[in-house]
């Protein structure tokens, strides 16, 4: 672990300046660490990501990342919980979320590689209800309108008692028709039913679904075809009729917060120059429209944040390789008062 730094950052529009923590909360340079997830439970934070030997295969050509779990109850001196994996399955994308009952739903996208080629997804789930000890892994059970065996449950927020995320059904290599999406609800998080088909082009994948203060559902949609720009969207319950504008940039694992003021705050990858993605954060409102508010300190090989919030501050977990060779995991930590209220 490295010791906190403060950064200065210039950024456009909110603020010249934005004065901010972050910190390398996990990473030796070897390991391949990256997508991760962020969130507080039961008087302590947790940050999850995969852990491999590289961004997918090992040097035997075997893809076996695995789940690594930290614990903090401070937010700045980290230790590891939990390091999950299963031979022969890719663990990746691990989401964290607190159930109704009290215990923590790991969600994760496992997939199964042959001779380097993906041959299935399959959507496994691990409960805690101390965050020191995690079940074995399971695969989770899928709506048979949905079910594809190259299935990816990309993240789970819940609302009333319900558990809501999307559902891509990823496309084999070299099928240009793009993937299907699924909105799906849980009640136990392991078994998972359609709410609805979602209707978008453009190869659709990542989603997180947040809700907004008048009780509508949001989802910020990842496109990778055609103009490759995000979706924003907003249902009303039952969630079956959707609203869609196209974002004025393409996503990469993205994640955002609703503020009690309507205030949304979203981090994504910024593909602005080519062949330098950076992690970013942006501000917006409920139409959909965002604009760039700050750059976190990132490059190579990043993205794919957590966000929460804790005080007056926006915590954002995030990967980066600027500091090479391999991305480690850090921790940035937001005053709230450099975003302007809307």
């Amino acid at each position: 672990m490295i010791c906190a730094a403060m950064i200065l950052a210039s950024i456009s529009t909110y603020a010249q300046q934005i004065s901010f923590n972050v910190q390398k909360i996990w990473g030796d340079g070897v390991s391949h660490c990256a997508f991760t997830s962020l969130i507080h439970y039961k008087g302590s934070y947790y940050c999850a990501f995969r852990e491999g030997e590289s961004h997918i295969f090992d040097k035997n050509g075997k893809a076996e990342g695995k789940v690594r779990i930290l614990s903090s109850e401070d937010g700045t001196n980290w230790k590891s919980v939990a390091l999950v994996g299963k031979e022969g399955i890719d663990f990746r994308d691990p989401k964290l979320s607190i159930m109704p009952d009290g215990r923590m739903l790991v969600s994760i996208g496992c997939s199964v590689y042959r001779n380097r080629v993906l041959e299935e997804c399959i959507p496994h789930v691990m409960f805690t209800d101390d965050g020191k000890t995690f079940t074995t892994p399971e695969p989770a059970i899928l709506d048979k309108k949905m079910t594809s065996k190259r299935d990816w449950i990309w993240r789970i927020t819940w609302h009333d008692g319900v558990g809501y995320g999307v559902s891509y059904n990823k496309a084999p290599e070299g099928d240009n028709n793009g993937n299907e999406v699924w909105l799906v609800k849980t009640t136990d998080g392991k078994k998972y039913d359609v709410i609805a088909k979602l209707q978008i082009d453009g190869y659709p994948n990542e989603a997180t679904v947040r809700f907004l203060p008048d009780g509508r559902m949001a989802i910020i949609m990842r496109r990778e075809a055609g103009d490759t720009r995000g979706w924003w969207g907003t249902s009303s319950a039952p969630y079956t009729d959707w609203k869609w504008s196209k974002m004025g940039l393409r996503l990469g694992g993205p994640d955002f917060l609703v503020l009690d003021d309507n205030r949304i705050l979203m981090s994504t990858r910024n593909y602005a120059v080519p062949g330098h993605a950076k992690t970013c954060i942006y501000m917006g409102n409920n139409n959909g429209v965002f604009e760039e508010a700050m750059v976190l300190p990132s490059g190579g090989d990043n993205s794919y944040p957590g966000m929460i919030t804790v005080g007056d501050e926006v915590w954002v977990s995030y990967y980066s390789g600027h500091e090479g060779p391999n991305p480690s995991i850090y921790l940035a930590k937001i005053p709230m008062s450099n975003f302007r209220k809307q």
